[in-house]
């Protein structure tokens, strides 16, 4: 596949980049050392990958938004109207030259469920206790 020339915005730094077209935001950013989160690996369980593509982009690329990254950009930081996640945007030639801006702030699900689980434990400890 070719080679397709983009640019990761992220706190007001640009970070040009030259990515294989078939493969995914997440691991073109992750092989060019774009501090683009992906704390689930790109498995659909989070939204540490979130991207905020411009207009174009975006409507270029809704038709292959599933109903589950759907979900998931509902409890995303910083959401927008074009909000994506990176794991789940195969990079094509509609990349191409584009700016796709990354969040100051994202957020990491599995860590809320760690700190509810971490609570719950902390509660069985000091019930334990009594």
């Amino acid at each position: 596949m070719d080679a397709v020339r983009l640019l990761f915005s992220f706190r007001n730094k640009l970070f040009p980049v030259l990515g294989r077209a078939g493969v995914s935001l997440l691991e073109v950013a992750h092989a060019n050392k774009v501090p683009l989160q992906g704390a689930c690996e790109g498995s659909l369980a989070c939204t540490t990958c979130h991207v905020i593509l411009d207009k174009n982009t975006y409507d270029n690329t809704s038709g292959t938004i599933s109903e589950r990254e759907e979900d998931l950009l509902d409890q995303a930081k910083s959401l927008t109207s074009t909000s994506r996640l990176g794991c789940q945007l195969v990079l094509s030639p509609v990349f191409k030259d584009k700016v796709v801006k990354i969040p100051n702030i994202s957020k990491n699900i599995g860590d809320e469920i760690s700190k509810i689980d971490n609570r719950k434990d902390n509660f069985r400890l000091e019930t334990e206790c009594e």
